[in-house]
């Protein structure tokens, strides 16, 4: 009797309906995210490539990356830093732009330089 439980069980089991298989919901496409000119913060590394071109300068250092983008008059860095959490890919959280002399100069006119030679 006890070998006959066992098999009556699978028995019973394989003769049970099977769930419909719940179909996964489809991923909800993601916008390309949509950058002022005059800011780069919030890019990552691959946005920024395709914002601005090839860098002419990566730097990494520890989790950090400082890229250098650069047009004929003048030079931007973007300094990408991991999130708090250190989850998630490393973000633009600060720029800067200069003149070739190394004096201060309009972000957004520097940006539109370096897109112009893209």
């Amino acid at each position: 009797m006890r070998r006959l439980v066992p098999a009556v069980m699978l028995f019973l089991a394989a003769c049970a309906s099977r769930p419909e298989p719940v179909a996964a919901p489809e991923p909800t496409p993601v916008a390309p995210s949509r950058h002022a000119h005059s800011t780069l913060i919030g890019m990552t590394a691959s946005e920024l490539v395709a914002h601005l071109g090839n860098p002419a300068l990566q730097v990494r250092e520890g989790s950090s990356l400082k890229m250098q983008f650069r047009s004929k008059n003048c030079v931007v860095d973007a300094y990408l830093y991991p999130t708090p959490t250190g989850q998630g890919l490393t973000r633009v959280t600060h720029s800067d732009a200069r003149l070739r002399s190394g004096q201060d100069t309009d972000q957004a006119a520097c940006i539109s330089q370096i897109e112009a030679t893209k």
